[in-house]
């Protein structure tokens, strides 16, 4: 079942139900009160016809049917209201005319002692085809239970009005709840369009694999517009990872291609009978380790990768920065290619970490920083405290990068424009990320076109002992 179903039918179910409480007790409390008005019209006619009673037989003997006499019952018996009188062993004394003849029905024998003993009895009983309310009471003479005094009401008035509402109720209730059901299952659908707007053009995307289509996103930024405005979000992320990954194959398509070709190259020159001359043979063989390490420099960082989506942890143990930065400034030296590298301040620092994911990620931001720099250029490495951090700094005096660029240099596989001259497959930046949020810290760039670009790794310190 749809959901504008269900939600039509939760509101159409919950409208019906309240419609069903309000028109009981509406109901309800108009029967009561329509019938508390006919128990009073009879108990004021019922006291009216006792007080001429009383009043007639008053200062008289106590055998009733030789003294009595009976006040005239019509005066009492209103339109719709009947006045009888029985005698203590149930005989009909006296009725009003408009009986026609007729008499109310009789009281059950154990109800009659309870009346005649002064208890007051209620009932609703029928007459013909006629529903009467009727009243008993004792006529009581000197103490003693003289008769009986009924007085009853017609019902048909009470039960025409309650007739006229339970229609009214039922044809307006069932014609409100007609509409209720009309009009949600509208608003629902309008409600829902959005939705469905936004799940056809999902499917559209998916069919097509066109990533580059958006989800309209309407001009009220209700719920629906919030979704629509995070799947777009989600699809420009998609986007920049497909085309990253694009990116990424063509790249170690290319990588792959070179050192590999390198390789077949040089050894079709020891199958040419290189053997036979040791200079050639010895650099076919040096150039065959160089492409070598740089297929495995090229595995370990995919395979650094791996690990950080793997959710792989570091191990962590005490390690002093300075000792690893001096380390890192002598090999950075054995590579500096006409690039001056110096080294800036030097504190003592101890952190806990893995000496060798640090070294490595100070190696790719020094091998960033020496691959930029034009010769004649500067690499500064310095160690300082800031606060509770470590900060390792490596800034250089290249060409700096665009201000377009700079967000996006620590994604996976992205590669600036300066990057296609240079090599490499965007990942250095990544694994540097990686490993400083291992560590708890992160990596921060600044950089200005020109000036030369300053990376700093932010380290936070040991909590201090007791």
């Amino acid at each position: 079942m749809s959901i504008r179903a269900r939600l039509t039918l939760w509101y159409g179910g919950i409208l019906a139900l309240l419609l069903l409480l309000f028109g009981g007790s509406l109901y309800t409390i108009l029967r009561g009160s329509l019938f508390a008005s006919t128990d009073r019209t009879l108990a004021e006619t019922a006291g009216q016809v006792q007080a001429s009673v009383r009043t007639q037989i008053a200062g008289t003997p106590s055998n009733w049917e030789a003294i009595i006499t009976l006040p005239p019952l019509d005066v009492f018996a209103a339109p719709g209201v009947f006045v009888q009188v029985r005698r203590p062993t149930g005989e009909v004394a006296a009725a009003s005319a408009n009986l026609l003849g007729q008499s109310l029905p009789e009281l059950p024998s154990q109800v009659r002692e309870q009346v005649l003993a002064g208890r007051v009895d209620l009932r609703t009983v029928r007459v013909g085809v006629v529903r009467l309310r009727l009243r008993s009471e004792a006529i009581a003479v000197g103490g003693r239970p003289a008769g009986i005094l009924q007085v009853a009401a017609s019902l048909q008035p009470v039960d025409a009005a309650l007739q006229r509402l339970l229609t009214l109720l039922l044809a307006g209730g069932g014609f409100g709840l007609l509409l209720a059901i009309l009009g949600g299952s509208l608003l629902s659908r309008q409600a829902l369009a959005p939705i469905a707007r936004v799940t056809e053009t999902a499917r559209r995307i998916a069919a097509t694999e066109d990533l580059g289509e958006r989800v309209t996103a309407p001009a009220v930024q209700d719920e629906v517009g919030r979704l629509a405005s995070t799947l777009n979000e989600m699809l420009d992320r998609l986007q920049r990872l497909f085309q990253g990954q694009q990116r990424f194959i063509a790249d170690v398509s290319h990588e792959l291609r070179t050192p590999l070709a390198a390789i077949r190259g040089n050894l079709e020159v020891l199958q040419r009978g290189a053997q036979a001359d040791p200079a050639l043979l010895q650099e076919s063989l040096q150039d065959i380790e160089q492409e070598v390490a740089r297929l495995s420099r090229m595995v370990a960082d995919l395979l650094a990768l791996a690990r950080a989506e793997a959710g792989t942890h570091l191990e962590r143990r005490p390690v002093e920065l300075d000792p690893l930065l001096l380390e890192v400034y002598r090999e950075a030296r054995h590579l500096a290619r006409g690039v001056e590298v110096r080294l800036g301040s030097e504190d003592q620092v101890q952190v806990e970490g893995d000496p060798d994911r640090l070294k490595q990620l100070l190696l790719n931001l020094v091998d960033n920083a020496l691959k930029y720099t034009p010769a004649g250029g500067t690499a500064t490495l310095s160690l300082y405290r800031e606060g509770r951090w470590a900060c390792i700094a490596v800034a250089d005096s290249g060409p700096g990068i665009p201000a377009e660029e700079l967000p996006h240099i620590f994604e996976r596989f992205y590669r600036g424009k300066a990057a296609g001259r240079r090599g490499g497959m965007g990942l250095g930046l990544s694994i540097a990320r990686w490993i400083a949020e291992e560590h708890g810290g992160q990596i921060t760039a600044e950089s200005r076109e020109g000036e030369g670009s300053t990376f700093t790794l932010w380290l936070p310190l040991p909590a201090a002992g007791p």
